[in-house]
């Protein structure tokens, strides 16, 4: 089966070019509009052939027919390619200016403070929370108007994105338009959003949502409901497999999800709305009707699935993806998927330029595509080596859909996952059956709540079986492989499939794949057995990766260690004590209270016991304190002189040796500074502690008290050292916990130097990503991961 392929060259150059235009201003977009409107204009008497001189036709079949065909059809798609690059340039151009444009632009960057209205126009979420940090609730609106200081009221039209501390904003629906007072804020670059408005308190004159709103919320509610009585895992995921209702999953089951490829399941896609259609489909198939009532009520299914789960802009690009093609497979042609796609693409992009550098229509685009192009090529090919049929197409589908979405996995996630593939095709089986009768459950819960509890409780037993998968995927060694991120290593994937696929064609070629892939597993399984992966064998101390801020690890038994900080994300520390499998805490220690050491802590808790928890006497910041205090774990102060022991680990409290105020940060320097011993080795953990607080322990610990075979630099190698400090520790291995790029000039180069001449091994997380202390004190050394 051949395809269309005249309106894909439209698409991808108004794509491209919308995306680019997104970075320049609008007067430079305008010139690239008119400039290859022009070209296309002309593109045929450019490209066209001159007229033989000879007034006798040639034959079309002979090599001037052939070369004049080919001419015809390359002038044609040159001509699409420009009139797509003009209408994505103009589009955007015009988007642009109206977001860069004054008033409100110049209100932004002053920070004004205003009174505003605004309608909701997606659905508001609740942003990443921290201990020691409340959520934040993230709003996408449209800006109506707003009122300065002076009572002056400017009308307005313009994309922004409300961020509010008041819970009240979560409960808006799209469609709501409402008052509020805050501050505006410069947005950045590369999207359409005009401002972020910072918003205090909560809405007023909130308008009642539309009736489409209003029963979508209804529904959703509903099968939130049903699920309550079910299992945590499995009751959080049904409603997301659904409706993209993400509120109740469980963040370790969200973490699985991404490492294994599954995350897209749980976001209203394509996907969702092929089920939904492909199953009226068959009914109607069933029933004999034919191809035109077949599209209608597909195109009915796929409006009621959207006002289920809500018509945000989202899930109508998501049905404006799906529905093209499904409509045209439907009807009896085929052939017209790759233009349904490509017009929608065209359609999308044109009406929403910011669609352009969204992750998810990418992904969206790039799925559709490889299941329309891809997917049947493959089918066809296993069903030709005797596969059979429903086997071939439950291999080529996944396989297709994740082959064409890689290049941008790989881009954002700076990684490759090798279960994707395997995970996906386990988990197809069940994602039809739990999505259907979610459906069912949510159509079913304003009237029948008790059927509808029956339902969600069937669903319920294909959405364990996704859990189970999840769950066994990310618990493979190895089972992610580092990658270039951004648009090179995005390219370098894309460029590798896109010539192992032509190469795939040639019978030598395959075989030569398979070799190689043979050989590489092959040659990979003896380093594997021999290095152990991660963690390695014998490792006493590791420093996580969790960005800026500390979170350690110190080994204490099988399945057991002590925590000193937990980093200033949960996702992050809790990544790390997976890698780790830690699964008990007797012993967790906050050094102090600032949330890059704290915000981690829910993540060091989840789905971990803690027997006993140790905190800084000093009580500044009380926010992250009293955050801390809230968990209501058994908790005790720390002081100096203070020697706990747990399992093979001493721990011992140096300082602070007494309250230090009147500082550049007193937190930083009441920071617990905590002495280590585990398999012989002396590990001095020393939090933020600052200069004063530096000196003090020199001077109580007097010679040789500090000294210590492992220094974990304070303050993630802040400037802020006292050199008689660390001459006091002359450590052998020097370890710096420290966010990449950071804002704050972490790690000081004075401090890495001396350390350095000191004779310390010096490494960074931000360079190496988890470091492990690994032997004992004779014989020390690091890992890497």
């Amino acid at each position: 089966m051949t395809h269309d392929f005249r309106l894909a060259g439209a698409a991808l150059g108004c794509w491209l070019t919308a995306l680019a235009a997104l970075f320049l201003p609008a007067p430079a977009s305008w010139c690239v509009a008119v400039a290859a409107l022009l070209l296309a204009a002309a593109c045929p008497r450019l490209l066209g052939p001159s007229r033989p001189s000879s007034p006798r036709r040639p034959d079309p079949s002979g090599p001037a027919g052939s070369l004049r065909g080919r001419l015809g059809r390359a002038r044609w798609i040159v001509a699409a390619v420009l009139l797509g690059v003009s209408c994505g340039a103009a589009a955007t151009a015009a988007r642009v200016g109206e977001r860069d444009a004054q008033p409100l632009a110049g209100l932004a960057a002053r920070r004004a403070e205003v009174h505003f209205g605004l309608t909701i126009a997606d659905d508001p979420r609740l942003g990443r929370a921290t201990v020691g940090r409340d959520a934040t609730v993230v709003v996408p609106a449209r800006l109506a108007w707003v009122r300065t200081g002076d009572g002056t009221r400017i009308g307005l039209g313009a994309r922004v994105l409300v961020l509010a501390a008041d819970r009240a904003w979560l409960g808006l629906l799209p469609g709501q338009a409402v008052d509020g007072a805050g501050r505006l804020g410069p947005a950045g670059g590369g999207d359409l959003a005009a401002a972020i408005v910072s918003a205090e308190g909560a809405p007023s004159a909130i308008v009642r949502a539309p009736w489409v709103q209003r029963a979508a919320g209804l529904l959703r509610a509903g099968l939130q409901r049903a699920c309550e009585p079910l299992p945590d895992e499995p009751g959080g995921l049904l409603p997301g497999l659904v409706v993209g209702d993400t509120s109740r999953l469980d963040p370790g089951l969200a973490d699985d999800f991404r490492a294994t490829g599954l995350t897209h399941l749980t976001a209203v896609s394509g996907a969702n709305l092929a089920i939904v259609a492909g199953l009226m489909l068959m009914v109607v198939r069933w029933c004999r009707a034919g191809p035109r009532v077949a599209a209608v009520v597909c195109v009915l299914a796929l409006a009621g699935f959207v006002i289920l789960v809500r018509p945000s802009p989202s899930v109508l690009r998501a049905a404006a993806m799906g529905g093209l093609a499904l409509v045209a497979l439907a009807i009896g042609r085929p052939r017209a998927a790759l233009p349904a796609l490509a017009a929608g693409v065209l359609v999308l992009v044109v009406a929403d330029p910011g669609l352009a550098i969204d992750a998810g229509f990418a992904l969206s685009v790039l799925a559709t595509g490889g299941l329309v192009l891809v997917a049947p090529r493959w089918a066809a090919a296993l069903t030709a080596r005797g596969v059979p049929a429903f086997a071939a197409e439950a291999l080529a589908v996944p396989a297709a859909a994740q082959a064409a979405c890689a290049p941008v996995i790989a881009a954002i996630s700076a990684s490759v996952s090798l279960t994707t593939i395997p995970a996906n095709l386990l988990a197809a089986p069940a994602v039809a059956p739990a999505t259907v009768l979610g459906v069912v459950t949510a159509v079913l819960s304003p009237l029948l709540p008790t059927l509808a509890a029956f339902t969600a409780w069937v669903a319920s037993w294909p959405a364990r079986w996704l859990v189970t998968i999840a769950h066994l995927g990310a618990d493979v060694p190895a089972g992610v492989v580092p990658w270039p991120g951004g648009v090179f290593g995005g390219a370098l994937l894309g460029g590798l499939l896109a010539v192992l696929l032509v190469a795939a064609r040639r019978p030598v070629a395959r075989r030569l794949v398979v070799v190689v892939a043979t050989a590489a597993v092959l040659g990979a399984a003896p380093v594997r057995l021999i290095a152990g992966g991660w963690p390695p064998p014998g490792w006493l101390v590791v420093a996580c990766d969790v960005g800026q801020g500390d979170a350690l690890v110190v080994a204490a038994g099988e399945g057991a260690a002590v925590v000193v900080d937990t980093g200033p994300e949960p996702e992050a520390v809790d990544g790390c004590l997976r890698r780790l499998g830690v699964r008990r805490i007797p012993l967790l220690v906050l050094s102090h209270f600032h949330v890059d050491h704290i915000g981690g802590l829910d993540g060091a808790l989840r789905g971990r016991t803690v027997d006993r928890l140790l905190l800084p006497p000093f009580p500044e910041p009380a926010s992250g304190r009293s955050a801390v205090l809230k968990r209501r774990l058994p908790a005790a102060e720390a002081s100096a002189g203070l020697v706990v022991a747990a399992g093979a680990v001493r721990l011992a409290v140096v300082g602070p040796v007494h309250p230090t105020t009147g500082t550049r940060s007193d937190a930083n320097n009441n920071s617990l500074v905590l002495m280590v011993t585990v398999g012989g080795v002396r590990v001095l953990l020393t939090g933020d502690a600052e200069t004063e607080e530096q000196s003090g322990l020199v001077e109580a610990a007097g010679a040789g008290g500090l000294r210590a075979d492992v220094l974990k630099v304070a303050h993630h190698g802040s400037a802020y050292q006292d050199p008689g400090f660390l001459d006091a520790v002359a450590p052998r291995v020097a370890l710096v916990s420290v966010g990449k790029d950071n804002d704050y000039g972490h790690p000081s180069g004075v401090v890495l130097a001396r350390l350095a001449r000191g004779g310390a091994r010096i490494l960074r997380t931000d360079e190496a990503g988890d470091l492990a202390v690994v032997g004992a004190a004779g014989r020390l050394g690091v890992v890497t991961r």
